[in-house]
């Protein structure tokens, strides 16, 4: 039995923490055991628990975009988690980018081996840390997010990055699940409703997705529309932009009665049941497990295109793809699908079909497994 000890400096459940939930229940349980490190406790380590895996708190900062390996690896914190690793008996740890500077020297003093994720494509190498990337094994969860690390020109090869992409459980995540939802929120049983899961921030494009709104319910004025989410990370600024957005859709005299914020749901997928149809409207996603899970669910997505979504979705076959910030043609692919209901279940079939072809949780462990057994030889 080996013992994975996975890292998140994010103690939420946005997307890169569903995934690390969902890998971590989806391994060989005859020969891993998930463990957990975070800074403090939140939803993310109750869920861990929740599934009978350990979890830790250690307070620390997250690293910055511009640390210096040499001089973070002397850091408190890295010998604190030295001990943990010691502590815990782990034999290998995988990462976030915040804790990779403290886990990468604690774990190399102890001859572990190391193993990252990069989750995101918002910063580029500094010159005096290309080297430290370099000499780590990682894992990139989509094309965009591995090209957008390694810069133009790369500033290594592209093979020492390979792709997993996160999967999605399908049995969780099916058509056909009890619509509660609808009739907790009364909406009636033939309305048409649109949904949205997205945490509180401008990239995640809720005020797109508000003028989106508003252009449907012109054409189909009783369309209801469904947001799930709520504020992950804490910053100010989204505090502020979830503030707008919530006051602004109270106010608006068509949307107070169409569109509905319900926050944060650990039942996620009774939101996708719920829907007929599922939008994305960031500005960019480095993933986009949530428009995943909406295929699993037998749902048509209508997603902005740059970043991950322009990988997972076919357009014209399980979706349309727009450009971001195109309030038009969001609404244009999602009234297509409103007003053709064999439209919406041929491209929800084809969209559950492709993601059990491809973005699979099973195919996922299996992947990161095999990573795992090569770096433990």
């Amino acid at each position: 039995m080996k013992r994975i000890l996975y890292t998140s400096w994010y103690t939420g459940l946005g997307g890169g923490e569903t995934d690390l939930l969902t890998l971590a229940g989806a391994l060989d349980s005859n020969r891993y055991e998930p463990q957990l490190l975070l800074p403090a406790d939140g939803k993310l380590s109750k869920r861990w628990r929740a599934a009978g895996w350990g979890a830790h708190d250690l307070p620390y900062r997250g690293a910055s975009t511009w640390f210096v390996p040499a001089l973070w690896a002397r850091f408190p914190v890295a010998r604190r988690m030295q001990d943990l690793l010691a502590e815990q008996q782990i034999d290998l740890a995988h990462c976030d980018y915040h804790t990779l500077p403290f886990i990468a020297a604690a774990a190399r003093r102890l001859d572990l081996p190391v193993l990252w994720t990069v989750w995101g494509w918002w910063f580029k190498p500094k010159a005096w840390q290309r080297a430290f990337f370099r000499s780590l094994p990682a894992v990139a969860r989509s094309r965009a997010i591995r090209d957008g690390f390694l810069g133009s020109p790369p500033f290594m090869p592209s093979e020492q990055l390979p792709v997993i992409y996160a999967g999605v459980d399908s049995e969780r995540f099916r058509p056909g699940l009890d619509r509660d939802l609808r009739r907790e929120m009364g909406i009636a049983d033939d309305a048409l409703v649109v949904a949205m899961v997205a945490r509180f921030q401008p990239v995640k494009g809720h005020h797109i997705f508000q003028a989106l709104a508003e252009k449907v319910l012109t054409a189909l004025p009783r369309t209801r529309f469904i947001v799930a989410g709520d504020d992950v990370f804490g910053v100010a600024a989204d505090q502020r932009y979830r503030k707008n957005i919530l006051e602004r859709a109270a106010e608006h005299p068509t949307l107070r009665d169409s569109l509905q914020y319900i926050g944060f749901r650990a039942d996620i997928e009774a939101v996708y049941a719920a829907a007929d149809v599922y939008v994305c409207a960031s500005d960019f996603e480095s993933y986009g497990i949530a428009n995943l899970e909406a295929m699993a669910c037998g749902l048509p997505v209508v997603s902005t295109r740059r970043g991950g979504p322009a990988e997972t979705i076919l357009h014209g076959e399980t979706g349309y793809l727009v450009d971001a910030g195109d309030v038009d043609a969001l609404a244009d692919g999602v009234l297509r699908l409103l007003r053709d209901a064999g439209l919406r279940a041929r491209m929800g079939a084809a969209g559950r079909r492709r993601l059990r072809e491809s973005f699979s949780i099973a195919a996922a462990a299996d992947a990161h497994m095999r990573l795992y057994d090569r770096l433990l030889r």
